[in-house]
């Protein structure tokens, strides 16, 4: 794991005269970090009704996918300085990827252990930080969503762990939920 990060409920703005509170934007942490049921420690959400819970505890989003998103903000005029956590995400992981995972699998570091749940489904507020009105599309039509945690074993965690994935169950791979949200979006 590369990166850890953390961010508070803070304004958005998501149009020309609208804002909203929102937590996507995130910062790094610096050392330890607690990881409790409900996620990080210092880590905030402002919509509870799709972000956050149980289920949706933690962000991982893989390092891999970076690149194809610096090429994309060079693209809409902007420098593609993208440091981790720019798209949301708690975890920035590198060695595991969206397709790879099936829901109930598990990330096993020192201290703690989190659960596949779901891939992330973007919305506005990730359109208003990448400022590129087609960000939730092309995370859509890429695949490149990351995927959301559950807190199996509560503890805390650094960047720069190392982790290994567990097989779950293998019954639902995550790519087939991303599909089907994908499908519904259209």
């Amino acid at each position: 794991m590369v990166g850890v990060q953390v961010g508070t409920v803070q304004p958005l703005q998501v149009g020309h005269d609208l804002w909203e509170m929102s937590g996507i934007r995130k910062h790094a942490v610096a050392g330890r970090v607690a990881v409790r049921a409900l996620g990080l420690q210092g880590d905030e959400q402002a919509d509870l009704t799709v972000h956050g819970g149980l289920s949706k505890a933690v962000y991982a989003y893989p390092l891999e996918h970076y690149e194809f998103w610096r090429a994309e903000q060079r693209a809409v005029g902007r420098s593609g300085d993208l440091p981790y956590g720019s798209l949301g995400e708690n975890l920035t992981v590198t060695g595991v990827l969206e397709e790879s995972l099936f829901v109930g699998d598990t990330l096993h570091f020192p201290d703690c252990v989190l659960r596949v749940t779901q891939p992330r489904a973007p919305c506005h507020k990730f359109i208003a930080v990448m400022q590129d009105r087609k960000a939730a599309l092309k995370m859509m039509q890429s695949g490149l969503s990351g995927f959301y945690l559950a807190v199996d074993v509560p503890g805390s965690l650094a960047a720069g762990e190392s982790f290994e994935v567990h097989r779950g169950p293998r019954e639902t791979p995550l790519m087939t939920l991303f599909m089907a949200g994908r499908s519904r979006a259209r």
